[in-house]
């Protein structure tokens, strides 16, 4: 859900640009219903989630976006985002 918000404030942001998200919700969360006895095994999927780990990057924008744009865009994302972000610009190539 936090991805999903992120992913639209970047699309409304940037829309002459190209968007890509970096991370993908692999691991699944599962709960038992509730007022349900021991024993009866694991639960259903809840939901699914994404394990971020420090220093790795979530989204990306390209296409031609000149820099300005794609900051204040990004800065909208990161208003979505319970974590402290920064915004990394790629290398010039040689």
């Amino acid at each position: 859900t936090v991805l999903e918000a992120g992913r639209v404030a970047a699309v409304r942001g940037a829309p002459e640009g190209r968007v890509y998200i970096r991370v993908f919700p692999h691991k699944s969360v599962t709960s038992t219903p509730e007022e349900t006895r021991m024993g009866t095994g694991k639960g259903e999927p809840d939901y699914w989630c994404a394990v971020v780990k420090p220093g790795s990057m979530l989204f990306e924008i390209g296409g031609g976006v000149p820099e300005d744009v794609a900051r204040k865009t990004l800065k909208k994302v990161a208003h979505k985002l319970p974590i402290r972000t920064r915004f990394v610009k790629r290398r010039a190539k040689r």
